[in-house]
């Protein structure tokens, strides 16, 4: 069956023999769900969850060529034959899905963003030329080593080869090894390996070449390359076209991304947040198109089915990356192919529970569907040994996914929400600059509670009596939380408002504004945002080192960046005490000194928020079994709040 809403990204596509069943890739993303540097059960469940999805192929993460090619303590190794029972059991079940399978083979360079044991590790490059984000200073690879290097990528691959897997990818994108190699400003060699874009492309060409003598014809070797490292520091789009022009020879498809990961500014596009527009990169695939007579692939923010189908139909590219379109719905191409476009469980490119999991050494997964990376432990809902009547209190994202779970196991799930519309804190989220996105996390809940025929009770607020009424055998309550307004001294001399009233236009700011930030998340530097573009001088004022600390990286740099170019001043390390005659009183954190800021007119707080938990309370020693969900347990963010209405409705 072919779709008819998006005919072209369900055609198929044959590549060195192999028949891709659509143009949807998997691109190789780091999971951390590897514990030993081999494939293990739960990574095969993950890959084996988005081929059953209907994906066409799956490019797996990057393997390691070579023993200084580990660049974080949580990667695949590919440099001896331990790692082809792994791979082996993986293609086989990438295959038997229907899917084609590559794996990445990596060098990082100079780019080593950790160690396995908290030494840090020597890191070599083309020259001693340092790295900008991660404060590495390279040693500079000898003749040898570099020998060593491009035959570790032929071993890895004939291993790949012998494990059943379809090819393999090298990756020369984002400021790894051989974009190292191939950019002057950082490879700044005299010998045969520097100087003429020949010499610098030795590297790419030497590797590629020993991949195909080890693998054969019937092998895909295709390779990732940043069309733009978008940095004044790195490759440029015209660089780039001429390193795709003389590699060509050697692959069989090329796999555009942009960016670098040697930089904050390069490196947000390593996986673009929201805040950068969907499909933004087909621009720089259509001029890689241009050039080559290769399949395209491209990735960048490519979430929903029709962004694919634009993209193919107008020849920009022959294949579409929506890794984290797959993250957050594993089914997103078989609920394309058979035009169940609505039914998709769109990703809203918010980072945080997928690169940002990463970056913190964790497993990947989604805020949205907290299954995904836990597919072993979640895949698979246990259908209920009896139906209960389940009462979910409380209309948020933690409320939403405990009545979407627990009805998908059999229950019988009516929701309550106090107020006229669904999605709590999520609806103020979406009210903030550039971050309308999130209102997604809403949209696609509330599809799956009308798919699964969950009755909902809005504007229907829940106590202790009604609760007694209806009698239901369950209540999992999700009452969310408020904003916590700490009590400070105050003349009444600077107008005081929370973060709420700013987005729901309650109150309006004045134009000198001081924003006190205890949570160093997204709100401050949103509602920073917000105001600066309305007019008034902003400064956000912290209560930590730097603002939104919390935050993925890449969402905290494009929000960082935002701010300075508003000139929204930041003050860090500074707590609030109290306000008299236009001044802000605050301490700074580390050494107790005063911060005084002067004639201000607004000060809004954004100071976290309390648990709203009256109800949980209230219903002690009602013969009812309950559970709690989301803020109302302690207040934290939107990927909490879903992992614990999914666990709510599996416990019922």
């Amino acid at each position: 069956m072919t779709s008819s809403l998006f005919p072209r990204l369900f055609t198929p596509i044959t590549i060195r023999g192999k028949t891709i069943r659509n143009r949807i890739l998997s691109t190789g993303h780091d999971t951390t769900i590897p514990t030993d540097g081999t494939v293990n059960d739960a990574l095969i469940a993950y890959h084996r969850a988005r081929a059953r999805g209907g994906v066409g192929l799956i490019v797996s993460q990057v393997a390691g060529v070579h023993h200084t090619a580990h660049y974080s303590s949580h990667m695949l190794d590919a440099t001896d034959d331990r790692c082809i029972e792994g791979y082996r059991r993986l293609a086989e079940a990438v295959h038997a899905e229907g899917a084609v399978l590559c794996s990445q083979l990596f060098h990082p360079g100079r780019e080593i963003m950790e160690s396995a044991d908290g030494l840090l590790a020597v890191a070599y490059a083309p020259s001693v030329t340092p790295n900008g984000r991660f404060h590495v200073m390279p040693r500079e690879l000898d003749k040898a080593m570099i020998a060593e290097i491009v035959a570790g990528y032929a071993a890895a691959a004939l291993r790949m080869r012998k494990a059943g897997l379809d090819g393999v990818e090298f990756v020369a994108s984002h400021g790894y090894l051989p974009a190292q190699f191939a950019n002057p400003l950082v490879n700044r060699r005299t010998d045969e390996y520097g100087g003429s874009l020949e010499n610098r492309l030795r590297f790419s060409r030497e590797a590629l070449t020993a991949i195909r003598s080890a693998c054969g014809e019937d092998f895909i070797v295709g390779a990732r390359i940043s069309a733009d490292e978008r940095d004044d520091t790195g490759l440029e789009a015209e660089d780039t076209l001429e390193y795709v022009r003389h590699l060509e020879p050697c692959l069989d498809y090329v796999n555009v991304t942009v960016g670098t990961s040697s930089t904050y500014r390069g490196a947000i596009h390593i996986a673009p947040p929201m805040a950068l527009d969907s499909a933004y990169t087909a621009g720089d695939a259509k001029a890689v198109k241009d050039v080559v007579s290769i399949p395209v692939f491209v990735a960048g923010r490519i979430n929903q089915p029709h962004e694919a189908e634009a993209i193919i139909a107008s020849g920009a590219a022959d294949m579409c990356g929506m890794t984290r379109a797959m993250i957050c719905d594993p089914e997103m191409p078989n609920k394309a192919n058979t035009d169940r476009p609505d039914d998709i469980r769109a990703c809203i490119g918010c980072n945080q529970a997928c690169i940002g999991h990463f970056h913190r050494g964790f497993p990947i997964s989604c805020i949205q569907y907290p299954e995904s990376g836990r597919e072993l432990q979640y895949g698979s809902p246990t259908p209920a040994a009896k139906a209960k009547r389940v009462m979910v209190v409380g209309g948020g994202p933690a409320g939403m996914k405990a009545a979407v779970t627990a009805a998908r196991r059999g229950h019988v799930v009516e929701l309550y929400e106090a107020e006229r519309q669904l999605g709590g804190q999520a609806k103020l989220a979406q009210l903030l600059p550039r971050r309308s996105e999130f209102g997604g996390i809403v949209t696609n809940l509330a599809r799956e509670l009308e798919l699964l025929q969950v009755t909902l009770h809005l504007g229907t607020r829940v106590d202790r009596a009604l609760v007694e009424k209806l009698q239901p055998d369950v209540v999992i309550v999700t009452t969310g939380a408020a904003p916590y307004i700490p009590e400070i001294p105050s003349d009444g001399s600077v107008q005081i408002v929370d973060c709420w009233q700013i987005l729901t236009g309650a109150a309006r700011a004045g134009g000198k504004v001081l924003i006190a930030d205890w949570r160093s998340d997204w709100i401050a530097g949103g509602i920073a945002e917000k105001l600066a573009k309305e007019g008034s001088s902003v400064t956000v004022a912290i209560d930590g080192p730097h603002i939104a600390e919390t935050l993925p990286f890449y969402v905290r740099d494009n929000l960082v960046g935002e701010l300075h170019k508003l000139e929204v001043q930041i003050m860090p390390n500074a707590r609030l005490f109290g306000v008299d005659e236009g001044t802000v009183y605050m301490q700074h954190g580390t050494n107790g000194e005063p911060i005084v800021f002067e004639d201000v007119d607004t000060l809004v707080l954004s100071m976290g928020h309390r648990p709203i938990d009256e109800l949980s309370r209230s219903l002690q020693g009602l013969p009812v079994e309950i559970h709690m969900a989301g803020d109302c347990l302690a207040p934290r963010t939107a990927e909490e709040a879903v992992f614990e209405g999914l666990k709510a409705g599996v416990s019922v």
